[in-house]
């Protein structure tokens, strides 16, 4: 079931910056970050390596995602 309007204001208010970080894909991510929200994480398919290197590659490491937030806040 959805929640209505007013609940997912309160659990995602307008203003404020949506990061989501998830490495099996981009999937449903858009309708929870909003228009400048921010997506790290695998984009592609077929990538084979081990998790470390994936990471890495593809951003999703504590500082890489620090560094993205702190961009995007002007920071």
């Amino acid at each position: 079931a959805q929640q209505d309007a007013a609940y997912r204001r309160d659990i995602l208010p307008p203003g404020i910056l949506r990061v989501a970080v998830e490495a099996a894909g981009r999937m449903s991510w858009d309708k929870y970050l909003g228009e400048d929200g921010i997506f790290i994480g695998m984009q592609s398919f077929g990538a084979s390596a081990p998790y470390e290197d994936l990471y890495k590659h593809f951003g999703i490491t504590p500082a890489a995602i620090a560094g993205k937030v702190k961009d995007k806040l002007g920071k």
